[in-house]
């Protein structure tokens, strides 16, 4: 007896862990761990005992909290590990720097600049409750990119490979109601070369002069793309079509690239 004592608790040490018998059922502290901020689940409760660690890394935990939240993987792609699904679905956001124009053109390489370059521009009333600024082009081309590099925003290749999670680009774009202009966007899926995998280029959109200077949304899910895919490239841009000095063309803000590894996510888990 005092043999498997001395060798649990030298195998206690080497994993930084103390063997202490927890006074609840394993039943009653999995509920409690399900109610606990996952990270403090992770950081703290992890380290209390042998128990409570492998409570903490088995699958069982996490498929259950991923349940309840209402994070669900594909029917046909269970995830390897739970608790790295779980929290890549619990910290999905957008991806893109900068994108509502609050912090000048930082973080956007610009590729064309055309006319009176790309500027900055104040909305009258904000979007969306929040957003008021947005990005306007010029009476000759404007295009602006970036490249996301989806390993440093903590999206591993195994990850990527294994689940292919759903990769949802949005945009946001508008006329001047006196002036015609056009809209252009090319999303990329790169691999470790930056060679293209799969690409969303839907056609170019022209407003004539006189219109209703209404915002539209334009949106794409990539999903089943294959294995490979380590970057995402974004191109936005325009121009106006009638060539005013100033700038009068089209008009972006509130673009996003979003990372789901969720075939479904339910409204409270979208809300919080």
């Amino acid at each position: 007896m005092g043999q498997q004592s001395s060798v649990l608790r030298d195998s206690a040490m080497e994993e930084n862990v103390q063997v202490v018998a927890s006074p609840l059922p394993l039943a009653v502290v999995e509920e409690i761990f399900l109610n606990l901020p996952a990270y403090n689940v992770v950081r703290d409760c992890r380290l209390v005992c042998r128990e409570w660690k492998q409570l903490v890394d088995s699958a069982a935990l996490w498929r259950e909290r991923c349940r309840r939240e209402g994070f669900e993987p594909e029917a046909t792609k269970s995830p390897r590990n739970w608790q790295a699904f779980y929290f890549l679905c619990k910290n999905r956001r957008n991806l893109l720097k900068n994108p509502i124009a609050e912090d000048g053109v930082h973080g956007w390489k610009i590729i064309q600049n055309g006319g009176d370059m790309w500027k900055i521009e104040e909305l009258p009333e904000p979007l969306h409750g929040r957003i008021k600024k947005y990005f306007v082009t010029s009476y000759q081309r404007c295009l602006k990119e970036q490249l996301i590099c989806l390993e440093k925003e903590g999206y591993s290749p195994l990850l990527m490979d294994e689940i292919q999670p759903r990769i949802i680009i949005s945009d946001w774009y508008a006329p001047r109601w006196d002036c015609g202009s056009e809209y252009e966007i090319c999303v990329e899926l790169l691999n470790h070369k930056k060679q293209v995998i799969q690409t969303f280029r839907p056609e170019r959109v022209y407003f004539p002069q006189w219109n209703d200077m209404q915002w539209n949304n334009v949106t794409h899910a990539f999903q089943d793309y294959g294995p490979g895919v380590r970057y995402v490239r974004f191109i936005h841009g325009g121009k106006d079509t009638q060539f005013w000095a100033g700038w009068y063309g089209i008009r972006v803000t509130n673009s996003s690239v979003e990372i789901n590894p969720a075939a479904r996510v339910s409204a409270d888990s979208a809300d919080q």
